[in-house]
């Protein structure tokens, strides 16, 4: 939704990947009322919105994954849609052919937040399995409609109003929305319940494979190789990193999920699929490093399995928010605004696992074993001869 936290309603509307039909509902931005898929103030209620409408080349298309041939002369000219219908898709990662997943591709997705014109709370993060259909078109996930396993219509959804609701106005001295009474009697009013974008999906809608708690941020993510497997973790699992809540809403859960990272087992090859969730990286306050003043993990946007199988860690670093999940992470001065990196936190973490460490260093003392035996070998022909 083009509203003013999108550039102040001038970034570009999302892009459909198939046609799709809106419904009769506009989302407010007090200044104007627009309808999905089109520019900030724009009435499109209705009507037709036919694939990849705005997009600079044919196959472009957003809360999407796409694929385009790499090897081509010209890749932008092979760009296909491949899976779509996400709020954010962030994270994917192919399995292992011999995986329960079959070879298909993870991906993971931030769900929807209470900011902007259509603001939400309680929706939760996802984990899919993306794959085209046999068609070759992409299957669909169920944004912006469909948060997870229910219908935005919801009133787990209903918005409680906050700073980055577009219809805000602020009011420091009226917590925990921080917006004036008027203001917030007019986010209530205009949505709740969240409306529908579409007047209804452009295909069947496919299921999420978990849930995952509201606002914990599930990014990147990557499968164990087989020698990090231990303990907990399992043949097959994969880890993801959760940056964690950027404050639009309370804290979601007690204590919080995300600043983490995640363990994901999966059930074993040709068994009934299922999926087991824990936390596997986490600071011991369950919150960003630096609002508790320890040395930590902040903002893990990235993880990725290094050829030493081990597992590294991207954390962007420190970040002030809007503070409605924590307060001693909001921002001090009105002028840095949200969401503005403190400089120099950044850092990769390396995670290894102390097992697989020690098998790679007996396979590499069995090598240096055989590779004195050859140079023995050698010399007591160079003897002979």
């Amino acid at each position: 939704m083009a509203g003013h936290d999108n550039g102040g309603g001038a970034n570009q509307p999302d892009i459909p990947c198939q046609d799709i039909v809106l419904s009769q509902n506009r989302f407010d931005s007090g200044d104007h009322m627009t309808s999905g898929y089109s520019p900030h103030g724009v009435d499109n209620r209705g009507k037709m919105i036919k694939a990849f409408t705005g997009a600079l080349h044919p196959g472009v298309c957003d809360g999407a994954i796409l694929r385009a041939r790499l090897d081509a002369r010209h890749p932008e000219d092979t760009i296909q849609p491949f899976s779509w219908g996400y709020r954010n898709p962030y994270g994917i990662r192919f399995a292992p052919s011999d995986h329960a997943l079959k070879g298909g591709l993870l991906a993971t997705e931030n769900g929807e937040d209470e900011r902007g014109a259509r603001p939400t709370n309680n929706a939760p993060d996802r984990l899919h399995l993306a794959q085209q259909n046999p068609d070759g078109t992409p299957d669909y996930h169920g944004w912006p409609d469909r948060f997870g396993f229910l219908d935005s219509t919801q009133s787990v959804f209903d918005p409680v109003g906050g700073p980055g609701d577009d219809l805000c106005v602020s009011d420091p001295a009226n917590p925990p929305s921080f917006c004036t009474a008027a203001s917030l009697a007019r986010i209530l009013a205009a949505n709740r319940p969240v409306k529908p974008v579409l007047a209804f999906p452009p295909q069947p809608i496919t299921a999420p494979l978990a849930l995952e708690p509201a606002n914990v941020a599930i990014v990147g993510l990557d499968f164990v190789p087989d020698s990090f497997a231990h303990g907990p973790v399992e043949r097959g699992a994969a880890l993801a990193s959760r940056e964690g809540d950027f404050g639009f809403s309370k804290a979601n859960g007690t204590p919080e999920e995300g600043h983490d990272v995640q363990l994901i087992n999966f059930s074993r090859p040709g068994e009934p699929l299922k999926l087991t969730l824990q936390r596997f990286a986490f600071n011991k306050t369950f919150e960003q490093a630096f609002v508790s003043q320890i040395r930590g993990i902040n903002r893990p946007v990235d993880l990725k399995f290094g050829p030493d199988a081990c597992a590294y860690l991207v954390d962007y670093g420190a970040v002030r928010d809007f503070g409605q999940s924590d307060p001693d992470s909001k921002f001090k001065v009105a002028a840095d605004g949200p969401l503005v990196q403190i400089p120099g936190t950044g850092v990769i973490w390396k995670i290894c696992s102390a097992a697989g460490l020690e098998r790679e260093a007996g396979r590499n003392d069995q090598d240096n074993d055989r590779d004195n035996g050859r140079d023995d070998d050698r010399g007591d022909k160079d003897r002979n001869d």
